[in-house]
């Protein structure tokens, strides 16, 4: 590979006698890897289940290096959300946002949405995760996963960090701040990253960087917690960003953000070869050292940059970004159902058959089911609608309402288990009719269901849905995700 004069002349600076080492990684393939949803499925499950060859990732509990010979985005189990394909450091930020069931999370930059299908995982239905991603293409990608994964309680969003500070002042528990950079810890991975580089450099991105994480510090409840993380190796885009913040937001601190050794042996990860943060690089604070630095000479994957960071409880500093003096009230409505819109009787029929129903008129009382142009949503604990938003997704979408009949969703089917609905056509995954489900395809099933709608499942997860006449099961996958 060729590496640019510049670039090569800066790693030779940094690294110093550890250069050649480095050079020595892109005579190497990168590494692939899945992480398991464990929504749906826990990692010892997967590795009894998995048609792949796997070897744990050291450092994430449900994370796994496959055969890149493989293809498990050409299996049935991908498309029953049982895993994310993702690079291995590409999984660590993620894994390490100290992720508290309940909390209020926001992923600013989020998509395709590697990184919030783990933290939807991690909240395990309770509490909001606010995706965001600011391009609308790119949004589109991250709702297609979040509805893949089966994460109910998330608010997609397309939005300026700059808007969204304005909605969400001081509102997160946690955010993560995976910031657009220059991408050079990727570039044997990608070369074509090289190019991009070259034309925009790091001064681009770092101005980037700085915007986005003084307005995600704004966002961020006193006592929460901020992680940032680049692809990059710049001194300037890393170890930088975290100082300028340090010093326009004197009530946030970088924390320490590996666990403890108690939990590293309970979850039976490892931290060998992750470096530490290098303020010297910067003439930064000491308290950088807390940060961490993964090298491709270090570990088995690329290189990336963690900085994990916690905002002083009696703190009401948001650096220069002045306070607004509107309240979060002026932006808010609430997200229940209204009287002249109401559920018709087949939506409430083919609900309170899905056990995860079976409280429907308590979801109602509660403002979690929302209705707008006979679409239905199953809303997070707590949500408000906001008016003037980029809004891709607010919950769970469950279905539409017809004409005498209610069509479920896709991402309903994506958010169930095979005990959560009576009627099931499972099939093999070693079967061709796995494939020609995914394909859209009718199928002849042998079966004694009655007449109706059926949840098609692969070994027992959930793929979509299928209306059964007799013997034949009429094909309801959504036709944007089919198998092609």
């Amino acid at each position: 590979m060729n590496l640019p004069k510049q670039f090569e002349d800066k790693m030779k600076r940094l690294l110093g006698d550890e250069y050649k080492e480095y050079l020595q990684c892109y005579h190497k393939p990168h590494f692939s890897g899945i992480r398991v949803n464990t929504l749906k499925i826990s990692p010892e499950e997967f590795e009894h289940l998995s048609p792949f060859s796997l070897k744990r990732i050291p450092w994430i509990y449900n994370g796994y290096y496959y055969d890149p010979d493989q293809q498990p985005a050409r299996h049935p189990y991908y498309y029953a959300g049982l895993y994310y394909i993702q690079e291995p450091s590409a999984m660590t930020p993620a894994s390490l946002l100290p992720i508290e069931e309940g909390d209020m999370v926001l992923d600013i930059c989020a998509a395709p949405g590697g990184k919030s299908t783990e933290l939807g995982a991690r909240l395990n239905t309770t509490g909001m995760l606010v995706s965001n991603d600011i391009s609308n293409s790119r949004a589109k990608a991250l709702l297609k996963n979040i509805e893949l994964f089966g994460i109910r309680n998330a608010l997609v969003l397309s939005e300026a960090p700059n808007k969204l500070a304005d909605y969400f002042p001081e509102v997160f528990d946690k955010i993560l701040v995976d910031a657009p950079c220059s991408g050079e810890g990727m570039f044997r991975k990608s070369p074509s990253i090289i190019k991009n580089w070259e034309q925009y450099g790091v001064e681009y991105y770092n101005k980037l960087q700085k915007e986005i994480i003084l307005f995600a510090a704004k966002m961020l409840k006193p006592g929460g917690k901020i992680l940032y993380s680049t692809c990059t190796f710049s001194p300037e885009e890393n170890e930088g960003t975290i100082a300028y913040l340090l010093k326009e937001c004197p009530d946030m601190h970088v924390i320490d953000a590996l666990p403890s050794m108690e939990e590293r042996k309970r979850l039976g990860i490892s931290f060998d070869g992750f470096d530490s943060g290098k303020p010297e690089w910067v003439d930064g604070p000491d308290e950088l050292k807390h940060c961490i630095r993964l090298w491709p000479h270090k570990i088995d994957g690329e290189g990336h940059f963690i900085a994990l960071l916690q905002k002083d409880y009696d703190g009401s500093s948001i650096g220069n970004t002045n306070k607004q003096t509107f309240t979060y009230d002026d932006y808010r409505i609430r997200g229940r159902s209204i009287s002249n819109n109401s559920l018709s009787d087949e939506a409430k029929e083919f609900l309170t058959d899905i056990k995860i129903f079976n409280q429907l008129d308590n979801l109602i009382d509660e403002g979690r089911i929302l209705i707008q142009n006979d679409r239905v949503y199953l809303v997070p604990e707590n949500y408000e609608e906001k008016k003037g938003l980029r809004t891709l997704r607010q919950g769970l979408f469950l279905g539409e309402m017809k004409k005498k009949r209610f069509q479920p969703s896709q991402a309903l089917a994506s958010s169930l288990s095979s005990r959560d609905y009576e009627a099931i056509i499972n099939v093999s995954s070693k079967d061709t009719e796995a494939i020609s489900y995914l394909k859209c395809e009718t199928l002849t099933v042998d079966t004694d269901n009655p007449n109706g709608w059926q949840l098609v499942s692969v070994d027992g997860y959930p793929l979509g849905w299928g209306k059964l006449t007799n013997k034949t099961l009429k094909n309801m996958y959504l036709p944007g995700w089919r198998w092609m």
